[in-house]
């Protein structure tokens, strides 16, 4: 299996996320007399070996300093982006990655172009960068509820695409993922957070807003995977109803795709062969 094809939304294909399963497990198939039961067993041991040959390739990466590694993690509400970065990134050093979580713009970020702030925290050549939702909330949420004028926001779309051409014309590797759940897993994660003292701190009266504009960010989704995956920066959509499957499914495009930089450590400054520390 070509994993990193699994989930991927190549260009041209028509996506239509009302056809995209929430709860598939497609990239896990049960192992001769293994029970479906088995398998978020194996997907953890599996993640368990995925994090730390991550965090081997990183160290290589970082020492090599050519290439770098942006992955952008885009869901509605209670997708899971959290969880993934602490369950997927949680062996790397810290000094050679770095996440950056976007919000609502601040009055410095609002006075300059939206790409701005997004360019400004690219990962540098050696590290790997975590962007919690990015500059795809300028063709979502500005989209959805109006903040900017159609005629703007249409715009966008080839921008966003000469910007992720641009960065990785520059030695980067682009990966974006859309944690993909149902309205009714989302119904289910707001609820616990309510039920459970210990994350009612999550929940945002704005949840519930937002929520109400489900079909048209679902709207907004499409149209955005499938004017912006491009060869360059393609898109992948993890099924997100199973947390578990989208950290590993997330983790195997993660590792393959730093297999296949094959970074190297550099060579020594001359010969250093005999040489003793006194």
């Amino acid at each position: 299996m070509n994993f990193p094809a699994l989930h991927r939304i190549d260009p041209g294909s028509n996506f239509v996320i009302a056809k995209a399963d929430t709860a598939a497990t497609t990239g896990l198939v049960p192992n001769k007399g293994e029970k479906n039961g088995d398998l978020k067993a194996r997907a953890e041991q599996e993640l368990a070996a995925d994090v730390k040959q991550i965090a081997k390739l990183q160290e290589v990466l970082y020492a090599e300093n050519q290439t770098s590694v942006l992955v952008v993690l885009q869901g509605m509400d209670t997708s899971g982006k959290d969880g993934v970065i602490r369950h997927v990134f949680s062996g790397v050093n810290p000094q050679g990655c770095h996440v950056t979580s976007f919000k609502k713009p601040s009055e410095a970020e609002a006075d300059r172009d939206y790409l701005w702030r997004i360019h400004a925290a690219v990962p540098a050549k050696g590290e790997i960068g975590v962007f919690n939702r990015a500059h795809y909330e300028d063709v979502l949420i500005v989209r959805v509820h109006d903040f900017v004028p159609e005629s703007m926001w249409k715009q966008r779309y080839e921008q966003i695409n000469n910007c992720e051409h641009y960065l990785t014309s520059n030695h980067m590797v682009i990966l974006k993922f859309m944690l993909h759940i149902s309205k009714d897993e989302q119904r289910e994660r707001l609820q616990a957070r309510l039920d459970d003292p210990e994350k009612r701190w999550k929940f945002q009266p704005g949840d519930l807003a937002e929520r109400k504009f489900w079909d048209k960010y679902q709207e907004a989704y499409e149209v955005a995977i499938n004017r912006c995956s491009t060869a360059w920066a393609p898109w992948y959509v993890v099924p997100a109803d199973r947390k578990w499957y989208a950290r590993w499914a997330i983790a195997r495009v993660v590792r393959e795709t730093l297999e296949a930089i094959d970074p190297k450590y550099p060579k020594a400054a001359g010969d250093l062969a005999g040489v003793r520390v006194e």
